[in-house]
């Protein structure tokens, strides 16, 4: 089976998608960073390494050092799909992430959003 073009895509190429997204939306590049360190286990300091990086999805997900364990609370739609039904485990944590990101870009609160 052929591997989605995601996988090969750097992280760091869409992360400024990702803050813009919320910026449009008044939150903020550190909400965001918020998020993809509560799902992935990175610091701001490892996170801004696989962006200098210029690490793939596939490895910033691989070098991730531990996905929240809260991730099975992240349900509902993205991209047309149910996040929690995805087979693909790297295609779900890209997926998980697209989620919080729409999340906090419609405003939804960040104690939700991490669903604390």
């Amino acid at each position: 089976m052929e591997r989605h073009r995601i996988f090969t895509t750097s992280f760091a190429s869409v992360y400024p998608l990702y803050v813009h997204k919320a910026e449009n939306k008044g939150r903020s590049k550190d909400e965001v960073d918020t998020i993809i360190c509560w799902l992935t286990g990175y610091n701001r300091q490892t996170l801004q390494q696989q962006i200098d990086e210029n690490s793939d999805f596939e490895t910033f997900f691989a070098q991730a050092p531990q996905i929240n364990p809260n991730v099975s609370k992240i349900t509902g739609v993205i991209c047309g799909y149910r996040v929690e039904t995805i087979e693909d485990k790297l295609m779900q944590k890209i997926r998980y992430l697209d989620k919080l990101i729409d999340e906090l870009a419609k405003g939804k609160a960040m104690e939700k959003i991490l669903r604390n």
